[in-house]
């Protein structure tokens, strides 16, 4: 029975950081219709903002994990500013090859300006002690990723349900024109929408960090990877099928992982992708996503 609740708790951590960049991916495309493929580029900002600020001699924790997030808003609203805003009303397709574009670019500048070889930050280690509750066995970063992704999530529901900004940013999923008729500012609400994502990148980049222990210029890329599949789960545009879209995968992986025998274990992914495909042969919308009509195309 202990070894079942801890490999719960294993997959509720995971989940966890799926959930908060799920809902960072599923917050933009609910506004502009747009994934956004350099997701992962956020957080190797921030990741790379806590290498920066080692070098740099400034290695408290306390002032490392602050700066790091504040790097990925930042990051998410340059994305924003520089790139997404120029092709706001162009094609879908547009979108999707800008974000593409915007991740090559910022990798490649972390190959050229920093390394490519991966760089060890060492900083965030004190988040991987061990912490008994009763006779589990647990990482202060699990208790840290349950805790501190129900307090964002939480908060992200009050902001998005009690301010007049969030009110604005539902209904814009539902009818951006009718937005603008009323006086809010399209800009305004699409700025909001990166910055939270890059708020959410942000803190799972602290995760992440921790659990590795290393950075590298494409560290973001299998996460945002992971993270998109959680909003396909989920139903895209859905922010609830975000979050338990991101939490059933943690559950699928941890699940498999501990079934498979261990010389199995480089097919983890590829069964992990097999099962949501049955998932979604079964549900094509997500498990909470809407039917769209896309029109007959039967032969």
């Amino acid at each position: 029975m202990d070894f079942v609740l801890q490999q719960i708790l294993n997959a509720l951590a995971f989940g966890s950081e799926y959930a908060l960049l799920a809902l960072g991916l599923a917050i933009v495309f609910s506004i502009m219709g747009l994934v956004n493929f350099a997701h992962g580029e956020i957080i190797t900002i921030g990741a790379y903002t806590m290498y920066i600020m080692i070098v740099m001699g400034l290695g408290s924790p306390l002032l490392v994990i602050p700066l790091a997030v504040l790097a990925a808003v930042l990051g998410a609203l340059a994305f924003e500013r520089v790139a997404f805003r120029p092709v706001r009303y162009a094609p879908t397709s547009t979108g999707m090859l800008t974000a593409f574009g915007v991740s090559i670019l910022v990798q490649n500048a972390f190959l050229l300006f920093i390394s490519a070889r991966p760089r060890a930050v060492s900083v965030l280690g004190g988040l991987n002690v061990t912490v008994w509750v009763g006779p589990l066995r647990l990482q202060l970063l699990q208790i840290l990723e349950l805790g501190v992704s129900l307090v964002v999530t939480l908060g992200l529901i009050l902001f998005l349900t009690r301010s007049t900004l969030g009110l604005a940013m539902r209904a814009a999923a539902r009818d951006f024109a009718m937005v603008r008729l009323v006086g809010i500012r399209a800009n305004r609400v699409i700025a909001t929408a990166f910055g939270i994502s890059g708020l959410l990148a942000g803190i799972a980049a602290v995760f992440i960090v921790a659990r590795r222990g290393s950075i590298e210029p494409d560290m973001g890329f299998m996460p945002v990877l992971k993270a998109f599949v959680a909003c396909v789960i989920g139903g895209f545009g859905s922010l609830p099928g975000a979050a338990v879209g991101g939490l059933l995968l943690g559950f699928i992986e941890v699940g498999i992982l501990v079934l498979l025998p261990q010389q199995w274990g480089g097919l983890t992914d590829a069964i992990v992708f097999a099962l949501i495909a049955l998932i979604l042969v079964t549900r094509p919308q997500g498990l909470m996503g809407r039917n769209v009509e896309l029109g007959d195309k039967e032969r």
